[in-house]
Parts: structure tokens; sequence; C-alpha cells
């Protein structure tokens, strides 16, 4: 199994940087999983914010387009369909059991994603109604993915 998650802006602080090592590191014996940081670009300076989504939407393409045709893509998005862990973990079984092995979860910059990544999605996911700041929204999806692999096994997941 392969993940690839593509996310708007760089991770500065060393807290996040961290904290999203320690469940890449977690995750490597279950699934390979990369991360791709693409740059969020300034409305200011791209002509407005429907024209930096959209440079930062061809930016996301293009690393989809690395992944290969068969990469089953999900956008996180607050309007997505929320999912427990536990549900987490049978959506990528079930999709697993069906053929599908890479999965590429994309994380938009602030100003969101443009019409063409939403077009891209195989489906949105949400962690609930809240917003949550990009850097923690990362965090956040590696320990779900995480703890959906380690539920899937059946494997106790310590607290």
């Amino acid at each position: 199994m392969k993940f690839a998650v593509i996310a708007v802006g760089k991770l500065k602080e060393r807290f996040w940087k961290e904290a999203c090592e320690e469940y890449l590191k977690r995750l490597q014996p279950y699934a390979k999983t990369t991360v791709r940081e693409i740059a969020d670009i300034d409305p200011g300076k791209a002509g407005g914010i429907e024209a930096a989504r959209d440079k930062e939407g061809a930016a996301i393409c293009a690393a989809l387009d690395s992944l290969g045709s068969s990469v089953h893509v999900v956008l996180l998005d607050i309007g997505g369909r929320e999912r427990s862990s536990e549900g987490l973990s049978r959506r990528l079984d079930t999709l697993t059991l069906g053929g599908t092995n890479s999965f590429a979860f994309v994380i938009g910059g602030s100003d969101g994603v443009s019409e063409t990544v939403r077009r891209r999605a195989s489906e949105t996911l949400s962690f609930g109604p809240i917003t949550l700041p990009h850097n923690l929204a990362r965090v956040v999806l590696l320990e779900q993915l995480y703890r959906a692999q380690k539920i899937s096994r059946g494997e106790p997941y310590h607290k």
C-alpha cells in the first residue's frame, strides 16, 4: 500500500515537523508514505485568490499525475464525508480489496483548492465541521492513517 500526502504550504515550526515525522515513522511498516509540499501562492502577487488557487491547483495536479493514473485521490474538505477512525479503516480496506493500493490525500491552501483539483478527487473527507490549521490537519491525517492501519490489522493502538 502507498499513501501520498500532497499539502499546500511548508511546515515551519519544529513541533509540526516532529509530529509529522513521528507518524511517518510509525506508518512505514504498513504503507510506503510520502509527503509532497506544494508552494503556497500569495494571492496579492498572483492576481487574486482565484488565480492563486489555480496556480496551486496546477501544482497539485502535477503532483497527482506523478503518482500514476490508478491513484485514489482523497481531498480533505470541511464539507466532505465525515468518517470515524474505524470508518476510515473500513473504507481503505474496501478500496484495497477492490484493487486500489495507491492513495493520495490532498490538503489545500488557506483559500481552498481549484475546481480542477475538486474534479480530480475521487472522494472528499472531513475531520468535522471545525476549522483546522493546515499544519494540524496534516498531523491529524497522518495519525488517522496510522490508526486505520492498526485497526485494520486488529493491533492495539498504544495511547
